[in-house]
């Protein structure tokens, strides 16, 4: 596995006016962070337009989703509006793809009239766009990530993904996690140690915010004794000794973190800059 070096991430659901996303991109930049990244969703602004916006006000910061739900765009359009946003913001964008929850699935039908689709067909939708995707570059190659939850998602990301993030319950033992990325690895073969691995901290500290709770639950106690890797606890020398805990035992080096930690793990990013 390639020791790579430590990216960290901002994940920020564009719900504000123009002026405070243009300065959550700015302070995400200033603070250290590689990378903005916009989840999916139809209750929330587009995260393509927001994409554009963010690049548009900053000069290293990269842009990106997390994730596109495979459901709510026909795989050409997605891969024609990934290249573009590549190509104008000077290949700073990244395409991060996946199946949807099943919330955006259902939404997709009901609310954008697109077709009922099954997990199979879901799959399919992604291996199309990024499929497309790279049919349409010439001269760079836009980075790909593809969310991987279940088998068959790590088999294609094994195959087609530059970064794969690795959805998986609050309390997943250490083990399980490692079989995950035994499971992608293998199914990469040679190219394996291209992979860059994305790991996804939701909960910082002792409390868990309450629009976290449907994601992991409220039992703090649960989650610190099942050493969720959903979660770091400690000053930001302690997080940042887990975070390189974490690289060595499973390569995760791309980490990422809600918007409402882009200042309280900014010390964390400092400490781990360059490593």
């Amino acid at each position: 596995m390639v020791d790579r070096r430590f990216r960290f991430g901002v994940i920020a659901g564009p719900e504000y006016t123009g002026a405070q996303w243009r300065a959550v991109a700015r302070r995400a930049e200033e603070s250290g962070y590689s990378t903005l990244l916009m989840p999916d969703g139809l209750h929330l602004l587009a995260p393509l337009p927001a994409a554009a916006v963010a690049a548009a006000v900053t000069t290293t910061l990269r842009v990106g989703t997390f994730v596109l739900a495979s459901t709510v765009r026909q795989p050409r359009t997605a891969a024609w509006e990934a290249n573009s946003l590549a190509t104008l913001t000077d290949n700073r964008f990244e395409l991060g793809i996946g199946t949807g929850n099943p919330w955006m699935n259902r939404a997709a039908v009901d609310e954008i009239g697109m077709p009922a689709t099954t997990a199979a067909q879901r799959l399919a939708r992604v291996r199309r766009t990024v499929e497309h995707l790279r049919g349409l570059e010439t001269k760079t190659r836009t980075p790909v990530m593809i969310a991987a939850g279940g088998r068959r998602s790590r088999a294609l990301a094994g195959q087609l993904a530059d970064i794969v993030t690795l959805p998986h319950g609050p309390l997943a033992s250490r083990r399980e996690v490692k079989q995950m990325i035994a499971e992608t690895a293998d199914a990469a073969g040679e190219r394996a140690g291209q992979i860059e691995y994305s790991m996804n901290i939701l909960v910082l500290g002792d409390s868990i915010p309450r629009w976290i709770v449907p994601l992991v639950g409220e039992d703090l106690n649960a989650l610190i004794e099942a050493d969720s890797l959903l979660m770091l606890r400690g000053s930001p020398h302690q997080m940042a000794d887990e975070i390189q805990r974490r690289r060595d035992a499973f390569g995760y080096s791309y980490i990422t973190v809600n918007a409402l930690h882009l200042d309280g793990f900014a010390p964390v990013v400092e400490l781990l800059h360059g490593r």
